[in-house]
């Protein structure tokens, strides 16, 4: 069945069983639905210059123009001894639909970084784009206006929106990802929000007459952040279970003919409330290519419908999933597509890290792809990172890729240029090959000083931790081996810790809950071991398990599965039911 005409308005269906649109909204509702298409007052605020931040509804409204507002932790107290207010500044996320970028538009980035920010550096994130972090109120509109000028925006990467759509960084099979990258900028574009208030507020733009109109997001916006990726099989370095639209792409004979759609992933929960859980996605079945942009609406208008707007605790789509049951959503999706999905096409994850290093592809360009430890893109003392993509933005004449795990890809180079981009990595430090394959397989959030959050370390904590680590597995001959390592610094997910081998969530400063049990595929979720535990103790933990494993293992036999077969924690199943079990 297909039928690519798209739902433009709301079909008003049977409310589905365990209905909450009845209950009261929570507080974002009412500041969404009073804030005229988001513009609420933000123009105002930008004239204000007693204080370096956002009112308190303006400071959540800024998130759906992608920024947070943060102040620097680490020097909060000192200033309140001053009688200072904190350091107010704003972290501003760019929407990068496939993490591809041009060396112009790096280089622009680059700039503007050094100038123009308080940290000087360039995070890339888990969500396969950069920010910018340390944007005093007084340069946003110069940093929007930057963005716009080298054809780039922050729209919707933040907030109760669909946010920038992630696109399997695959190097080799060009051809497939072409393909898979092209739909995954169509789908980011369809679902962006309508309202002209970016325009106007950032860009200067002129106001219209007509109103605005949001037919697929609605004047309210969606219930709660929505997450959307295209993930091209055997390499899961997305996470699909981590967010909430998946298209898992089929490919026959190097063409695209269609996507597996996976619904209800999700990772945030909250520490002590028993009815928040990470979930994985449920597979609803195959789709042709064609049709991917009439099922990502109808997903996305029935998680806007039947979502929880009164608890937002509860309001991602896994939570409506499992109140509502997962055959009725699937049912209320094919209805407002008007196609039913296919059975699903067989596919499997085998992997989920990036293959540092040089690779060739199959149109005979090479790819280099960069560890960035933990995404920050600084000039360090002995390791000059950030000038060093810099030189090579200077002569590269491909583009640059920014992969899901916080890696940069310096992709298509022909043979001609490939000893000249290596030989600058190597003096910038970009290539290193004392980094160990355990230091390349983890990964941390940004925590503190910046985000208002963070309960324990994560990006400042994870080097020196791993060195630990990699003390351990050397003794243990398993130097070339490696574990699913995540650190966050709060539950709520960005780190992606709850689809690691050994996952560490921040519970206080220096105590983290500690996770065992996820696969190397990122199919499976960690369960709690420990809870709220020093990190001596982590380490005593972490390291007589690894010694087991080293003994007991099978062959080939990844630490999170060995962990699981010899009963040291039991899997998790089906984790509404059995994650705090």
């Amino acid at each position: 069945m297909s039928n690519n005409k798209l739902n433009t308005h709301p079909i008003h269906t049977t409310p589905p069983q365990n209905d909450v649109s009845n209950l009261p909204p929570s507080d974002a509702e009412r500041f969404k639905r009073e804030s005229n298409f988001l513009r609420g007052t933000i123009a105002k605020d930008l004239e204000n210059g007693i204080t370096g931040g956002f009112n308190s509804d303006n400071s959540q409204l800024i998130r759906l123009h992608g920024m947070y507002q943060q102040d620097d932790r680490d020097i909060r107290a000192q200033r309140a001894e001053q009688k200072l207010e904190p350091l107010i500044n704003m972290m501003l996320r760019c929407r990068l639909p496939g993490g591809i970028i041009t060396p112009k538009q790096w280089l622009a980035i680059d700039k503007f970084a050094t100038q123009e920010t308080w940290y000087g550096s360039i995070r890339l994130t888990t969500r396969q784009t950069f920010q910018f972090h340390g944007i005093f109120k007084r340069d946003l509109k110069s940093a929007h206006q930057l963005l716009h000028k080298i054809g780039l925006d922050s729209i919707a990467t933040a907030g109760d929106v669909n946010r920038n759509v992630l696109c399997t960084s695959n190097p080799i099979e060009s051809g497939v990802h072409q393909q898979a990258y092209a739909w995954a900028s169509k789908i980011s574009e369809h679902l962006l929000p309508k309202t002209r208030a970016y325009i106007e507020i950032w860009l200067d733009g002129k106001k219209l007459d007509t109103p605005d109109e949001e037919p697929i997001l609605s004047s309210n916006y969606l219930p709660r952040k929505f997450k959307t990726t295209v993930v091209i099989p055997p390499l899961n370095d997305v996470d699909v279970h981590a967010n909430d639209l998946n298209f898992v792409a089929i490919a026959e004979h190097g063409q695209l003919i269609g996507f597996n759609v996976l619904v209800g992933g999700g990772l945030a929960m909250t520490h002590g409330d028993k009815t928040t859980y990470p979930r994985k996605a449920d597979d609803f079945g195959f789709i042709a290519v064609s049709d991917a942009l009439t099922f990502a609406e109808a997903i996305v208008t029935t998680q806007r419908d039947w979502g929880n707007r009164s608890n937002r605790k509860n309001a991602k789509t896994k939570y409506t999933l499992e109140r509502v049951g997962t055959e009725n959503f699937k049912k209320e999706v094919e209805l407002r597509a008007g196609m039913a999905f296919l059975p699903s096409k067989p596919y499997q994850f085998t992997a989920r890290g990036d293959r540092i290093g040089w690779v060739k592809g199959i149109d005979d360009n090479w790819h280099l792809t960069l560890f960035i430890e933990n995404g920050r893109l600084l000039d360090y003392v002995d390791k000059p990172l950030k000038t060093g993509v810099a030189k090579i933005a200077q002569i590269h004449q491909g583009d640059f890729r920014l992969t899901a795990n916080q890696n940069l890809i310096v992709a298509r180079v022909p043979a001609s240029q490939k000893a000249e981009i290596e030989a600058i990595a190597r003096q910038h430090g970009l290539i290193d090959e004392s980094f160990s394959v355990q230091r390349q397989n983890s990964m941390a959030c940004v925590s503190f000083p910046t985000c208002p959050l963070a309960m324990a370390e994560a990006e400042r904590f994870l080097p020196d931790f791993i060195t630990i680590i990699d003390g351990i597995m050397d003794k243990n001959n398993l130097s070339d081996d490696y574990i699913i390592l995540r650190v966050t610094g709060c539950p709520n997910g960005c780190g992606r810790a709850m689809l690691a081998e050994i996952g560490l969530v921040g519970k206080a400063p220096g105590r983290y809950n500690l996770y065992l049990g996820g696969n190397r595929e990122g199919t499976r979720i960690p369960r709690l071991y420990k809870e709220n535990i020093t990190v001596d103790e982590i380490l005593t933990c972490i390291e007589q398990l690894i010694a087991k494993w080293s003994m007991q293992r099978n062959k080939n036999e990844g630490f999170g599965d060995f962990v699981i077969r010899t009963q040291v924690i039991a899997p998790v199943v089906n984790s509404a039911i059995d994650f705090y079990l």
